[in-house]
């Protein structure tokens, strides 16, 4: 059984939508024993930190994610929520990536806040992008950034070099959506659905 993580989110429902296309049916669920049995796990996400970790802890999402040893694939906001710390509303993460803080962009005259639209990403070798070109072109939809760190596996560059995926034991994180990045986000997610 595949599970989405069902909080105060956008994009859980094209998540949804993506998968189905590709023939899998999801739970889209906050029960937390649905959580535990689930063979793998889609935590998606866009929107606010601050309120979304409310909303996980007023559940008691946020122990029961952290305890999670089945794969998990974190996306956008899913991605930023693993981490430790993000600057948008000072909110305290999961801390599953320990000690990595999300940043906001700075805007520039060379540079939208927030990033929206294609751009290509540098893989490095990972069962997550196999079978997928080096430099594939994703689609982004963000203002906060995951710095690179001991866990990226994927980076991105809009003005700096960030991190566009990143890995710790069973906790995989896309920033971008890879149920807007046609065939590579398709791709993507049957490798996650492979492993």
């Amino acid at each position: 059984m595949l599970s989405i993580i069902k909080y105060n989110a956008g994009n859980i429902r094209s998540v949804d939508y993506a998968l189905k296309r590709l023939g899998v049916d999801a739970v889209i669920t906050d029960d937390i024993e649905t959580l535990q049995a689930s063979e793998k796990i889609i935590f998606p996400g866009v929107g606010e930190a601050s309120s979304a970790m409310a909303y996980l802890q007023e559940k008691n999402l946020d122990q029961v994610i952290k305890e999670l040893k089945q794969p998990v694939l974190g996306i956008c906001l899913g991605m930023q929520l693993l981490c430790a710390h993000s600057e948008e509303g000072n909110t305290d993460c999961l801390n599953i990536f320990e000690g990595v803080s999300l940043k906001k962009f700075t805007a520039s005259n060379n540079l939208k806040v927030p990033q929206i639209g294609w751009n290509k990403i540098s893989i490095n070798s990972n069962k997550l992008f196999e079978g997928i070109d080096s430099n594939p072109f994703i689609y982004n939809v963000h203002s906060y950034y995951v710095p690179q760190n001991e866990y990226t596996i994927a980076t991105c560059e809009y003005d700096i070099t960030y991190s566009a995926a990143i890995q710790k034991n069973n906790f995989y994180g896309v920033q971008f959506h890879p149920e807007k990045s046609s065939t590579v986000g398709e791709q993507l997610l049957t490798n996650f659905l492979k492993l």
